[in-house]
């Protein structure tokens, strides 16, 4: 895009600093400059607390996601014999739910190409899990990716550099002026990714809860409908449903020990509230896909499910049947007396597991494959004084203190009235 004589960046912040609507010329223009570098760090900071402050109009965010997304390439599928369908989650602790869903969903006859990250913080990175499997490699170049979608139907792996770069020099520079939270720029991030990427359905799991970006159910509301009206203008069938994570998912957080969980899942097993999430999310992705009439859980119990994961993993250098990571030191904490387990807190597992060193705290920073907490009871369980309550897993046990002082008060045992059961899907968007 050629330089706009009309625009400067003072004038722009200036615009949203005083509470204005940015016009379309002025949202090219900034976002265009910003990514060749003609508007500075500290400008563009200014413009993300401003928009922060004082808001957007869906007009101005479904523009600055259409300049977000022509920085770069869009990917096309068209080629592909099926439909496709892709979920996006807002991230949270034990969300191991990519892994069984995508074999899910491809075994039910919809291609599935999941663009993925890694974790930073509380928050489990889908790549991180994967990598912990012998031999799996998360870069694949676009024709790798498009012959494995047709072979397969699945693929998971690492967002090139193409896809909105604007998207990725704006998201480094939030992390470092405390503008992560604006929702107009989460969601512009998110979807100008997932719709650069070119799926034609779009489920998005946003999650609710103190283990959760969003901790209330207004604040996972707005950025939900923002996200559907974007998709939906952008073409692309998308839909949202409201999750919780008060609690983590299932009863592992970490890498290979979630990796572990997700196979005893397409095995016909695992934890029911990871089974519930994804099905419910298969079926959502399969009626955007025109599949509705596909029950997803036939492929979890007909082991079709699990006959992709493998090929899904093999495809791209994985053993599937190779023996996970195990941590070299483990510690148990007791449950502290008999009673019911009334609470267990995301945000107190997610921290115990990134201290044990299963997540990162910068981008540059290694995770271990075999680090975690295994929970071994859910709300709502009995359980006994002395029995396991956490398996805390480590190489390098100088770290277990931390991760019990993260876990203190994270957890309550009491009687089971004082226990109410939440709902998993909270509400659906779209």
């Amino acid at each position: 895009m050629a330089p706009d004589p009309r625009h400067d960046a003072v004038e722009v912040i200036a615009a949203k600093r005083d509470g204005g609507e940015l016009s379309d010329s002025q949202i090219d223009w900034v976002v265009d400059a910003y990514t060749r570098g003609a508007v500075a760090d500290e400008q563009m900071s200014a413009l993300a607390m401003a928009i922060l402050l004082n808001g957007m109009t869906r007009r101005e965010i479904s523009h600055w996601t259409d300049a977000m997304i022509a920085s770069g390439e869009r990917m096309d599928f068209s080629s592909l014999s099926r439909p496709t369908a892709d979920k996006h989650s807002t991230g949270g602790v034990g969300d191991k739910i990519t892994l069984p869903l995508a074999p899910l969903v491809a075994a039910c006859g919809v291609a599935v190409p999941q663009l993925s990250g890694r974790g930073l913080g509380h928050t489990g990175g889908t790549l991180d899990k994967l990598e912990s499997i012998p031999g799996w490699r998360a870069d694949l170049s676009t024709a790798e990716m498009l012959a494995q979608l047709e072979s397969v139907g699945a693929v998971v792996c690492a967002a090139g550099d193409g896809l909105a770069p604007a998207d990725k020099k704006l998201y480094a520079l939030r992390d470092v002026t405390g503008t992560v939270p604006a929702v107009p720029l989460i969601a512009s991030s998110i979807m100008s990714k997932k719709i650069a990427e070119g799926t034609g359905a779009l489920v998005l799991d946003v999650k609710v809860g103190t283990g959760a970006f969003m901790t209330t159910v207004e604040e996972a509301r707005e950025l939900a409908t923002t996200m559907v009206a974007l998709g939906q203008d952008a073409g692309v069938h998308t839909v949202a449903l409201l999750t919780d994570m008060s609690t983590p998912l299932g009863l592992t957080a970490g890498n290979a020990v979630e990796v572990a969980e997700s196979v005893d899942v397409l095995a016909g097993g695992g934890p029911p509230d990871v089974v519930e999430l994804t099905l419910a999310l298969a079926q959502e992705m399969l009626a955007g896909a025109g599949r509705g009439d596909v029950d997803a859980a036939d492929a979890l119990a007909d082991g079709s499910a699990m006959d992709s994961w493998r090929a899904m993993i093999a495809a791209q250098g994985g053993d599937p049947h190779a023996p996970l990571p195990t941590a070299r030191e483990s510690h148990v904490v007791p449950v502290p007396t008999s009673g019911t387990l009334t609470r267990l807190d995301a945000m107190a597992v997610g921290l115990a597991a990134w201290r044990l060193g299963a997540g990162r705290a910068r981008k540059e920073d290694a995770v271990q494959a075999g680090a975690g907490v295994v929970w071994h009871a859910r709300p709502g369980d009995r359980v006994r004084e002395g029995d396991p309550l956490f398996t805390l897993l480590t190489d390098e046990p100088a770290r277990f203190d931390r991760a019990l002082e993260a876990l203190e008060g994270g957890y309550d045992v009491g009687e089971g009235s004082l226990y109410t059961p939440q709902p998993l899907v909270i509400d659906r968007i779209g």
